[in-house]
């Protein structure tokens, strides 16, 4: 009898120790996604949305007559602006500690739209890279790139193979009853794990370890070409110069976290690991995550990275502004008096 109560007692200390154990592997997730993931993905609404808005105005109203590269960075403005705006939304989950009440539709369709954004993105950015390596490099012989028609063509095709490559999340993504609660998961911690695994590793290769080799030859080339020409002004070599470092920062320091993590992320949940090593990947890809969103307000130094013209015509707007309110603030003084 002595001996069963000593095994008894013995048995249940595993178990605390066990539950123990995972009440510590869960802490800091449920700080990152309860406290981290509002906050990061709060700020980067609060300035992508506005900022996307802008960039699409003076796009559409001050930028005539349009260039290549205005077409491709008003496309671009244009998915920014299309996923920022499901940013409430998850701000809204995790703040209320994961309890989504938008239902199942909503749930498939947010988780689409980041994944939407992301690689329509990275293709936009990537053929902007290829135009301005035909521009800089090859400028005489590939001049008929440079007509605006391609640019279309170009922005037409990334929209329609970001769907294709995108379409199967919506089959992908889970969202289940948990402690009385409806929770929406993303890709990574949805079920049917075999099936994601390849397909996350297919999407990550051909839509963005393919286009960040393209991107980083095309810069590599181009500063290359810049320092080399003793005909090229200083003043365009150093704005060149600016935005292809910035480009190359927005796949480096937004993208390529992000898709290193989640590759480990999904591997390590198909392997029997330590909960110590569950518990520091887990956290570093959910610190990874508003990182890719990130690149909405990157995009926005992008756009006044590319030159001159488009920081004119933010002036520009402004003051159309600024004149019509004070006519309009004047007209209404005038009746006032009257």
């Amino acid at each position: 009898m002595a001996m069963n109560t000593t095994e008894d007692f013995a048995n249940v200390t595993v178990l605390q120790n066990h539950a123990a154990a995972f009440t510590n592997c869960t802490d800091v997730d449920v700080l990152l996604k309860n406290f981290y993931l509002p906050f990061m993905y709060s700020i980067i609404f609060l300035v992508g949305f506005p900022g996307n808005i802008i960039a699409i105005s003076v796009y559409t109203f001050k930028m005539r007559p349009w260039k290549s590269s205005t077409i491709i960075m008003l496309n671009l403005a244009f998915t920014d602006l299309l996923y920022l705006t499901s940013l409430p939304f998850l701000v809204h989950y995790y703040a209320s500690g994961e309890h989504w009440i938008f239902g199942d539709f909503m749930c498939k369709f947010i988780r689409f739209g980041f994944h939407f954004n992301l690689y329509s993105s990275i293709l936009f950015l990537t053929c902007f890279s290829i135009f301005r390596y035909f521009v800089i490099v090859h400028p005489m012989k590939f001049f008929s790139v440079q007509k605006k028609r391609w640019a279309v063509v170009a922005c037409a095709a990334v929209w329609v193979i970001s769907l294709v490559a995108v379409s199967p999340v919506n089959l992908l993504i889970t969202s289940k009853q948990e402690e009385n609660q409806s929770v929406c998961l993303d890709l990574t911690s949805s079920e049917n794990l075999d099936t994601i695994r390849w397909y996350i590793w297919l999407l990550s290769g051909l839509l963005f370890y393919l286009p960040l080799v393209v991107v980083t030859l095309c810069y590599t080339v181009i500063i290359y070409t810049l320092a080399r020409g003793p005909h090229t002004h200083a003043c365009y070599k150093q704005k060149a110069r600016r935005l292809a470092i910035l480009l190359l920062v927005v796949f480096y320091v937004c993208f390529l976290p992000f898709h290193v993590l989640r590759g480990v992320r999904v591997e390590l949940r198909l392997q029997p690991i330590s909960c110590q090593m569950e518990n520091q990947i887990h956290a570093a890809y959910i610190v990874s995550r508003p990182l890719a969103a990130l690149n909405t307000c990157g995009n926005l130094l992008l756009y006044v990275a590319m030159g001159d013209n488009f920081q004119q015509a933010i002036l520009s707007l402004s003051r159309c502004k600024l004149s019509n309110y004070v006519q309009h603030t004047g007209s209404n003084s005038d009746v006032n008096k009257s």
